[in-house]
């Protein structure tokens, strides 16, 4: 038998409905508030925004006073003890505080779309009870299709991993399609942040780089492209040139602040890097930094030092990538010339003993903190090993985790000054 859609509805839409259900037989004093955030302009409905939002109400859930419910979508259910009423208008009003240059809030008073809706549970059940039934029912129709998606997503890995292989008849093809595809919205950006024993970061530069994996789901889903690593070399060239061209002209992608990406030495070497450097102003190529990867210098390394030198004199930066647990004591960044150098986290690092954290202590002692990134960083591990061994940079996942933590921070504390120039602007009305 098929369930129904109330008993297969996930997460806080299930958990709203059958609150709803138990609370049919205790509605008496109970009133309901829906904030309506999903209306909202998509910049101010991240996750921080809607996290801080809900958080207001922490202080009612703890005293048993009130539940809440963010649901899928961002809105915000808040069931409460009419006993409680005016403290919670006062936190609905400290939530609107936070959105006040949004349209919702100020377009309010001439729209018939409203940041919250209030209910009294006795006399509206049935109204808010639909309500409820029509998002969870729209939350197991979303379910089902992302299920979808990442069985298909799960299918299509596993035959790129047995498709087509890469050869030089399908690499003429795939170039051909790139050389006319937009490349735009596969560009990714990745922080570097300098962290503190406090885990809060200090964007330092970004990482702009095409998604080689979003490129293979969207353009080449029959090929393998890791089947012929020297063919895949000549197409990451390929990919380099296209992101040349996009950082030249500034309205195919944004890229504010010092950037670094990825290129391979033929790239640095070819025309359509002195295309790319004819278009930078001296002051922007001191912003901006050059990734290469051990693999392409070792292969030539005359040429990387031709490269490097030139590159170096033009202002821009040199960072070595890829080095591993396997390699950060044979590749000498200074020897090489190279300003940074990438270390890229493996737990085998923190268990590698005394020794190996001696060696790599020493040799970020002897550069400076601020010349090896850790990179790859998924958990805080990584961050309290770099910090104890002195490394002062880092990138990856949990980095980026802790950007939007610290973003959370500071929208937190400008809703408690936004409330506290409030309250006395109130003060002096009263006055």
């Amino acid at each position: 038998m098929a369930m129904s859609p109330e008993k297969q509805a996930p997460g806080q839409e299930k958990l709203l409905l059958d609150y709803m259900q138990r609370l049919e037989k205790h509605k008496d004093g109970r009133k309901v508030v829906h904030l309506h955030l999903s209306e909202l302009r998509p910049v101010n409905r991240r996750d921080q925004h809607i996290r801080t939002a809900a958080s207001n109400f922490d202080q009612l859930v703890s005293s048993l006073d009130a539940q809440v419910f963010t649901v899928k979508n961002s809105d915000i259910f808040v069931i409460y003890k009419d006993t409680s009423h005016h403290q919670v208008e006062t936190l609905v009003q400290q939530v609107r505080y936070l959105f006040d240059d949004d349209p919702l809030v100020v377009e309010e008073e001439h729209s018939d779309q409203k940041f919250a809706t209030w209910f009294d549970a006795e006399e509206d059940f049935d109204t808010v009870l639909q309500s409820v039934q029509n998002m969870a029912q729209a939350a197991r129709k979303r379910q089902t299709e992302v299920r979808g998606r990442m069985d298909a997503r799960a299918a299509l890995k596993a035959k790129q991993e047995k498709g087509e292989p890469l050869t030089p008849k399908v690499l003429a093809r795939i170039e051909v399609a790139l050389s006319r595809a937009d490349l735009s919205n596969l560009v990714r950006r990745q922080y570097i942040c300098r962290v503190d024993g406090q885990m809060i970061p200090e964007q330092i530069f970004s990482e702009l780089f095409i998604s080689i994996k979003d490129l293979r789901e969207t353009m080449l889903p029959d090929v393998n492209l890791v089947a012929n690593r020297w063919l895949f070399q000549h197409l990451t060239t390929t990919l380099d040139r296209r992101m040349l061209a996009m950082l030249t002209k500034t309205d195919s992608i944004s890229f504010s602040g010092d950037i670094s990406f990825n290129v391979n030495v033929a790239t640095v070497l070819s025309p359509e890097f002195q295309a790319f450097d004819n278009n930078i102003s001296a002051g922007r190529r001191g912003g901006m930094m050059i990734e290469l990867q051990k693999e392409d210098i070792f292969c030539d390394l005359n040429a990387y030092i031709f490269a490097r030198e030139f590159v170096q004199e033009k202002g821009y930066k040199v960072c070595i990538d890829g080095l591993s647990v396997e390699t950060i004591a044979i590749i000498d960044r200074e020897r090489l010339g190279a300003d940074l150098a990438k270390l890229i986290w493996h737990p085998d690092l923190a268990d590698g003993g005394d020794e190996m954290h001696e060696r790599i202590r020493s040799l970020v002692k002897r550069g400076g903190p601020d010349r090896i990134i850790m990179c790859r960083c998924d958990n805080r591990e990584a961050i309290d090993f770099g910090r104890s061994v002195g490394i002062e940079l880092f990138q990856g996942r949990y980095v980026e985790t802790l950007i939007a933590d610290d973003v959370r921070r500071l929208e937190l504390l400008k809703l408690k000054r936004r409330i506290e120039r409030s309250e006395a602007d109130n003060f002096l009305d009263g006055e």
